[in-house]
């Protein structure tokens, strides 16, 4: 026998699925490297509007040789480019004289200068009178005129710890280069560190990592930002660990490859700048014995400073993650922030990326497949959109980059398969309850059950309903003088007219029984104030039948009428039948006894009843009369029942109502002669009075014992 599996394991199975999916989709994206372009333009989001100064901003300066420096060198001295060692002599001279704790030079001197020697040795004499000069080299695969290390040039003096073991545990050679282009030796043996300045973009060109140093022919030469830090700390030990390198009291998170992730800490300028010219100005006012352009003495002292090119047609500036225009000195003084600050941007782990895509993957797949109405749906998709662009703001913050776009992946996927999914599996539910209940429900109705299908219990559910019951008056005999066709056509066009106001009414059609019509407010979907909705439904069925009575006459050849029981009590609504063929009906007590109030209205002349239970939810929008104590066949207490009708009847009414209530009052206590006399004075214009005035004559003949004002009804 096949197993039947429950509606919450469906739903737990196909969550599960689709989580998989989802899941699998992303980490596949990931791991192969497909998404990484977009990764990265993300990154470059993340870094632009989190970009802010770091701990060690303040103590960073940069020399920018821009085009104001370059015109003024060339209008007010007659020197075109390229410049004198002369003048970068003077800008160090100055930086030694400010105090600045290191000087590094984000230029190439692997040529004599074209002014000659003397050029050369007085630039060589003002760095080794600083001491704490980075001197920049250029370290390639296929461009660099030097093989090996040169040997009237002394090694770094600076100790490295465990790089061997690295290179032997990551494999990678990235970061050990063949050729050199090295700076003169007036530069190459006064400088305290030679550093490598040679950085390869990201594969789209952006600058958003630099490699931590290079090595040539065994010798360690460190990117120009550590540089400038060895520079002014010439015992500074290193010592390379699995993920990350320590730089005396630094640690620097590094990948396989050797690379650091910068965090940027703004656009150009971030780092305090000054131009080229204004130090020349500087130095030259000082040795005249003249008030520096630069007027903060201080502005160097103890800071390290870094000189590059920022004038566009020294071909220096790069695309970074903040501009598109960024002076490549500065992205050394980015990486030399990032380390006195010790805040690099680290990789987030791998394992934890993975099990943060299954932990969003999967509450996306179970929340996104259990509340599936469309309102859920778009708070769930606008939640789990924004977790990953949330999480990777924050952890950012904390120093990690977060794969964005792999989580963005992986919440994404998953989402539109579980809407795919639903659209695919209510689609055929709409069907299914578009089939089953459009028979019984009005298309309102069937639409909230659509859209809300947990208002829906199959399998039945015991509520407060209010129950609805009609028959033609004379339906036997109209059946005798009509023929199959007539009658049909004319019961066809009463049931659509009465059905039509039911549906209206959020009424639910339970069956047709011949003439008759089962109807219940209240489920399968819950229905507020559900007694006036059927006692409305019951004078709008009798109005309605009035104006057809006229046309109904002339087809049959008299006036037809139909007689209506309402109740309201507990039942148990919900689909019943086999596993083949099933109704959507009620049962119980309260049924039973809405059937026994229809047939009620023949003992009384009328033609709509309702119980007590009914009577006292309605709201001032109907008026009732007292009808008695009735006891119905099959049950053992009596019931009290009152006749509704619009309050304006009820007014026309009242005098005669009066009269009616005196009488029934004395039929409660017994006195049947009296109650007679009263009840004859209004039998000609009330079925009730009528009915009341008969049943006294037949207790005056003979009492009954123990009298209760109960009406027997002993049929139904």
């Amino acid at each position: 026998m096949p197993v039947r599996l429950s509606a919450g394991k469906k739903k737990s199975i196909q969550s599960l699925l689709i989580f998989l999916a989802g899941a699998a989709f992303a980490l596949v994206l990931f791991v192969f490297g497909w998404i990484d372009t977009w990764e990265a333009k993300t990154w470059d989001w993340r870094a632009s509007i989190l970009a802010k100064p770091g701990p060690a901003t303040n103590n960073i300066r940069v020399i920018l040789l821009d085009q104001n420096s370059l015109d003024w060198v060339k209008n007010k001295n007659g020197i075109s480019w390229p410049w004198p060692r002369e003048l970068y002599g003077a800008i160090t001279s100055y930086c030694r004289r400010s105090g600045a704790k290191a000087l590094a030079f984000d230029v190439l001197f692997s040529e004599p200068s074209k002014y000659g020697v003397d050029d050369d040795t007085s630039f060589g004499e003002a760095i080794s009178d600083f001491g704490r000069f980075a001197a920049s080299v250029f370290l390639g695969r296929t461009v660099g005129s030097e093989l090996k290390w040169p040997d009237n040039l002394p090694p770094p003096n600076f100790k490295v710890i465990g790089l061997k073991e690295w290179l032997a545990r990551t494999g990678s050679e990235s970061i050990i280069l063949p050729r050199a282009s090295l700076p003169i030796p007036e530069v190459s043996q006064n400088a305290a560190v030679l550093c490598n300045v040679h950085a390869a973009p990201d594969r789209d060109g952006i600058f958003r990592r630099v490699k931590l140093l290079g090595v040539f022919d065994g010798r360690i030469l460190p990117y120009l930002g550590l540089g400038t830090y060895l520079a002014a700390n010439p015992h500074t030990l290193m010592r390379f660990e699995p993920d990350r390198v320590i730089v005396g009291p630094h640690s620097v998170p590094i990948d396989k490859h050797g690379d650091v992730i910068l965090r940027y800490r703004g656009l150009s300028g971030t780092h305090k700048a000054y131009s080229a010219a204004a130090v020349l100005q500087s130095e030259i006012r000082i040795l005249m014995g003249q008030k520096p352009t630069i007027r903060n003495r201080n502005a160097f002292k103890d800071k390290y400073v870094l000189f590059g090119f920022s004038a566009p047609g020294l071909y220096d500036l790069r695309p970074t993650p903040v501009s598109g225009m960024y002076p490549g000195v500065e992205i050394h003084a980015t990486m030399l922030d990032n380390l006195i600050s010790n805040d690099f941007i680290r990789q987030f782990p791998l394992w934890l990326t993975i099990i943060l895509v299954i932990i969003l993957a999967l509450a996306c797949s179970v929340l996104a497949t259990f509340l599936s109405h469309p309102s859920e749906s778009v708070v769930i998709g606008v939640v789990f959109i924004a977790i990953p662009i949330l999480l990777s703001i924050w952890m950012y913050t904390r120093g990690f980059w977060l794969p964005l776009v792999t989580l963005e992946i992986a919440v994404t996927a998953t989402f539109i398969l579980a809407l795919m999914t639903n659209y695919a599996l209510e689609g055929r539910q709409r069907r299914f309850i578009k089939s089953a209940f459009r028979q019984y429900l009005s298309p309102d109705v069937i639409e909230q059950i659509i859209q809300n299908p947990a208002k829906l219990k199959l399998g039945g559910e015991r509520k407060n309903l209010s129950i609805f019951f009609s028959d033609i008056e004379g339906f036997t005999l109209m059946s005798e003088n009509l023929g199959a066709e007539d009658l049909t056509m004319l019961l066809n066009d009463y049931l659509s007219a009465m059905t039509d106001i039911i549906q209206e009414q959020d009424g639910t059609v339970d069956k047709y029984e011949g003439d008759a019509i089962v109807a219940f407010w209240n489920a399968p979907v819950e229905v507020p104030e559900h007694a006036v909705k059927a006692v409305r439904t019951a004078l709008f069925c009798q109005t309605k039948l009035d104006e057809m009575r006229s046309a109904f006459r002339e087809r049959i050849g008299w006036d037809m009428f139909m007689r209506i029981g309402i109740n309201t009590g507990l039942a148990v609504a919900g689909n019943m039948g086999s596993r083949t063929r099933f109704d959507y009906t009620v049962l119980g007590d309260a049924v039973n006894l809405a059937s026994r109030l229809e047939g009620v209205n023949k003992e009384f002349g009328t033609y709509t009843i309702i119980s007590r239970s009914t009577r006292e939810l309605l709201n001032q929008e109907f008026a009732a009369r007292k009808i008695g104590r009735v006891l119905v066949v099959g049950r053992h207490e009596p019931v009290t029942l009152y006749e509704p009708m619009f309050p304006q009847e009820f007014v026309r009414k009242k005098e005669l109502f009066e009269i009616f209530d005196r009488g029934l009052n004395l039929f409660y206590k017994g006195r049947f002669d009296q109650a007679m006399e009263i009840f004859a004075e209004i039998q000609d214009h009330d079925a009730a009075a009528q009915a009341y005035f008969n049943k006294c004559q037949t207790l005056v003949d003979s009492p009954p014992e123990d009298w209760e004002g109960v009406w027997v009804v002993t049929e139904k």
